[in-house]
């Protein structure tokens, strides 16, 4: 039986605990955007052929596994924007997916939007869930997780080659009790 992605999201969106322990077939299904844009230029078969390897990668950061990390980016995938000590390559997004996911074990990444123009895939996702485990030498106490990133996602050749994105961490330091919240 084959359950619509409307309805996975819908799923993922009641049932918190879902998120990271779905099979990746499920998490890929539930990278599926909201609403999608595409520039009317492009045949349809290369918006196909541009958004695989970026649902996958949606489903990594839904599930943690390495498999559509794998299908995601290609080996030679430069991070445009990283981190402070994030490792370049495919290592670096698989290390931060695996520690983030370890915090945030049934986080659930919901794509807004997306925007498919020329080689490029822009994401606007909302990320919830609840902070459970370690995270910078914090351990969490459940606190609820809620905020946004956007992503710049350039594809080549069936895979993500490129990745500029940026997140909302201080509404996540935050959250997690890593930074006073405002006010504070």
């Amino acid at each position: 039986m084959r359950i619509a992605p409307a309805i996975l999201s819908l799923l993922a969106l009641s049932t918190p605990a879902l998120a990271a322990q779905v099979d990746d077939r499920a998490a890929v299904a539930l990278a599926k955007p909201q609403e999608l844009i595409v520039d009317t230029g492009l045949h349809a078969a290369t918006v196909a052929a541009m958004l695989t390897p970026v649902d996958a990668f949606y489903g990594f950061w839904t599930n943690g596994s390495q498999t559509p990390l794998d299908q995601a980016i290609g080996p030679n995938v430069t991070d445009r924007t990283p981190p402070p000590g994030r490792r370049p390559g495919p290592s670096g997004p698989a290390a931060a997916g695996k520690a983030f996911l370890a915090a945030v074990p049934d986080l659930t990444v919901m794509v807004v939007q997306r925007i498919v123009a020329g080689d490029r895939v822009v994401s606007h996702l909302r990320f919830t869930g609840h902070f459970t485990d370690r995270f910078s030498g914090v351990e969490g106490k459940g606190q609820a997780i809620e905020f946004i990133a956007t992503d710049i996602l350039r594809v080549a050749g069936g895979r993500i080659t490129d990745n500029r994105h940026l997140e909302d961490n201080l509404t996540f330091l935050r959250q997690a009790g890593l930074l006073p919240k405002a006010g504070d």
